[in-house]
């Protein structure tokens, strides 16, 4: 019988950063990994940590450019690479910092882990906290992220499953999926899927409802912008109004999720307003519809009170375990602003003035969505 849930982790690719002034914090992965343990979910059976190991170039060739992957190796290590900017490097988003190089490779690895693990059916799921790096591009970086993670999982299931296989990619960190969806645009046997905060807002920009691919993946690649403040209600309901009809439909056979926690009311780079009840209530939802072939992977979140407790709760219903609503006492003080709770103890204040405004805006998403994607799918 199959593990429920692995957990993708290694101290020493968790403890890279990019500086203390850099809002992607390697706390975070640490503080994770701790509260899951406090929580005692991997001494219990069938569930498991792995370890990934570090990639070959010849593997990172496979998605990105040569002459991008070389330029981040010499940079990594110290080495002088001409005009850095052009491979997105050398930015206050993605400063050139010794070891960067090692700590991507190891998300790619862990990803890649992941989709051999869910293929061979030694697990039901399993989370790579140390990813979804889902911003990089074919030929540089972009948005904190350097090798695209979540595509090399999504590739990984094209390669060992053969010519028809399908993988569905359901992103739902506050920023869109830009990275994963540009290196799928033209593929009919990857539907991504991107539930993100409007880039009339936010980096980058991107993933507008008319962006559907080109060529034979026309129809293929799905964008849900949402207005600033969308609280839990709204959220759940475009979700609930496009994702499961596209999967039921699509029938993928392995789903890969980004499951990104600065969709959270207090995170400090995002407008939207989740809460831990909502993102959880998001994560069982894929959990259902990936059907005991889910590969998830972390992502955004920028609140270090926040980010463990969403993925500890994330990787708890991978698992099927209902975790206590307080925290181990272990772990109360690690999370001063949580008191001592595992989901939140209260929720946004939310500019209700506004909310027609943002529903309707969800309303206009979803109705698009429905409009230019729908009959692709037969729906």
């Amino acid at each position: 019988m199959s593990r429920k849930a692995t957990l993708i982790y290694s101290e020493e690719a968790a403890s890279f950063g990019f500086g203390t002034a850099h809002p992607l914090k390697p706390e975070r992965l640490k503080k994770t990994y701790e509260l899951v343990e406090a929580y005692g979910l991997l001494s219990r059976p069938g569930i498991a940590v792995e370890k990934p190991e570090l990639v070959s170039e010849e593997v990172l060739l496979t998605l990105h450019t040569q002459e991008y992957v070389r330029a981040v190796r010499s940079m990594s290590d110290g080495d002088y690479v001409s005009a850095p900017w052009r491979y997105g490097l050398g930015t206050s988003d993605n400063p050139v910092v010794k070891g960067m190089y090692e700590a991507a490779v190891w998300a790619v690895g862990g990803s890649i882990l992941a989709a051999q693990l869910v293929f061979e059916r030694v697990t039901q799921a399993a989370f790579n906290i140390l990813g979804g790096l889902h911003h990089a591009h074919r030929n540089r970086a972009s948005g904190f992220c350097l090798f695209n993670d979540p595509a090399f999982a999504i590739r990984e299931f094209l390669c060992l499953s053969g010519s028809d296989a399908r993988v569905a990619y359901i992103d739902i960190d506050a920023h869109h999926g830009d990275g994963v969806q540009k290196i799928f645009y033209d593929s009919p046997k990857v539907l991504t899927i991107s539930i993100h905060e409007s880039g009339r807002y936010l980096f980058p920009g991107t993933g507008s409802c008319d962006e559907i691919g080109e060529g034979e993946g026309r129809g293929y690649s799905v964008n849900i912008p949402l207005a600033a403040f969308t609280d839990d209600e709204t959220y759940l309901w475009a979700f609930r109004e496009i994702v499961p009809p596209l999967i039921n439909s699509f029938r993928p056979h392995f789903v890969v999720a980004q499951l990104g926690a600065d969709s959270h009311y207090r995170d400090p780079l995002t407008h939207l307003c989740l809460t831990t009840a909502g993102y959880a209530q998001v994560v069982r939802e894929i959990k259902r519809l990936a059907r005991n072939k889910l590969v998830a992977t972390g992502g955004g979140g920028y609140d270090q009170d926040v980010v463990p407790r969403a993925w500890a709760l994330a990787f708890s219903i991978m698992a099927g375990v209902r975790l206590p609503q307080r925290l181990p006492d272990s772990e109360m003080g690690k999370f001063p602003s949580a008191g001592g709770n595992l989901y939140d103890a209260n929720g946004p204040s939310l500019p209700w003035k506004d909310m027609e405004s943002i529903r309707h805006f969800a309303s206009e998403s979803v109705d698009s969505v429905k409009k230019n994607i729908f009959p692709f799918h037969g729906l």
